[in-house]
């Protein structure tokens, strides 16, 4: 491998959104990750749907950019 062309490997810890905390090691570069998402609170694993407000946005975007 050549010398001075890859990051460093470095170990850091992973906070998930429920609070767990374990160590990896990653090229990242920072000690902490903490992450918004995880398998607690993901629609995909909880099968919960957060529905968009699309009716509002609608609106939002016909008093905008709509005809008047």
């Amino acid at each position: 491998m050549k010398e001075k062309i890859h990051p460093k490997y470095e170990f850091m810890t992973v906070r998930l959104a429920d609070g767990t905390e374990f160590q990896t090691r990653s090229t990242m570069g920072v000690e902490t990750y903490v992450s918004e998402v995880d398998s607690t609170n993901h629609p995909f694993y909880t099968g919960r749907r957060q529905y968009v407000d699309t009716a509002g946005r609608v609106e939002k975007f016909m008093r905008r950019y709509g005809k008047k």
